[in-house]
């Protein structure tokens, strides 16, 4: 059953703005909150459970229909203001879900046999590390390990620039603490991303089971990633500036481990 809201005062509009907003809200209430058609369609076929769907078939591009809900969806209809209202997009496609937040941990990873890790310690910006997850997702990384996070893995920025990886890379929220002592059990080797005492990333072999560390681009990783490593790594800076963005970076060192473990670079323009 479809239920209308034409209301701006409506309290299930006020309580979605409450979860794109405050990581706390999202916290209580266990949901969190999905725009856009794609990122639906990816956070359905990755299993999540969906609460609620707001849409309004005055938006919705063409003659395009709901997506098949599982039975016991809730689903409201809004008029064009009240969805305006709720629309964290500029350019948005007239759909909205409230999702059941699911809580990934180190030890219900499944890894292959050699497994390429991308681990980031203290990532602030939402939109970096949701860049880093489209990324991951492009390259085939088996997991995104966020240490320490300073923001909480289903903000809405994070959703949208992830552009769904957030739903098809696994990734887990953990200390550094526990996430060094998960590689050293599984013997995953350590390169951590660092201008100081480190050599040329392409110098480095990342065909066996590898995780990639990175830290912000302000402070860089603490000590206790760089006492942790098996080898330090750095990308050549040529210019005056003496840094890429994490996400550059990221994608930068994901895709030479893929270039690597190609049994022909060629296969990788296929």
């Amino acid at each position: 059953m479809t239920e209308l809201i034409t209301s701006l005062q409506n309290p299930k509009l006020k309580q979605l703005l409450l979860l794109q907003q405050k990581s706390s809200e999202r916290r209580r209430q266990g949901l969190f909150v999905v725009e856009g058609r794609r990122e639906l369609m990816h956070c359905l076929e990755a299993g999540f459970s969906v609460d609620s769907i707001f849409w309004c078939p005055s938006v919705v591009a063409g003659s395009e229909e709901l997506p098949k809900l599982p039975s016991g969806v809730r689903v409201f209809e809004l008029s064009k203001a009240a969805y305006e209202k709720i629309a964290y997009r500029g350019s948005t496609e007239g759909i909205i879900a409230e999702v059941r937040t699911r809580q990934q941990t180190l030890d219900g990873l499944q890894l292959p046999e050699r497994p390429l890790v991308v681990v980031l310690e203290r990532v602030e910006k939402p939109g970096n590390l949701g860049a880093i997850l489209r990324s991951a997702d492009a390259a085939g990384v088996d997991a995104v390990i966020v240490c320490d996070p300073l923001t909480d893995l289903w903000n809405p920025n994070l959703i949208r620039s992830s552009v769904g990886g957030i739903f098809s890379v696994p990734c887990v929220a953990c200390t550094s603490e526990d996430c060094i002592a998960f590689l050293k059990a599984r013997g995953i080797q350590i390169l951590t991303a660092q201008l100081q005492d480190s050599s040329l990333y392409y110098d480095t072999d990342m065909q066996g089971p590898t995780a990639i560390v990175m830290g912000t681009e302000a402070t860089g990783l603490t000590n206790q990633w760089r006492c942790a490593a098996d080898a330090h790594i750095r990308i050549p800076m040529l210019g005056r500036i003496d840094s890429l963005n994490v996400s550059v970076s990221a994608a930068v060192l994901m895709y030479e481990a893929v270039r690597q473990r190609q049994s022909s670079p060629l296969t990788l323009y296929k």
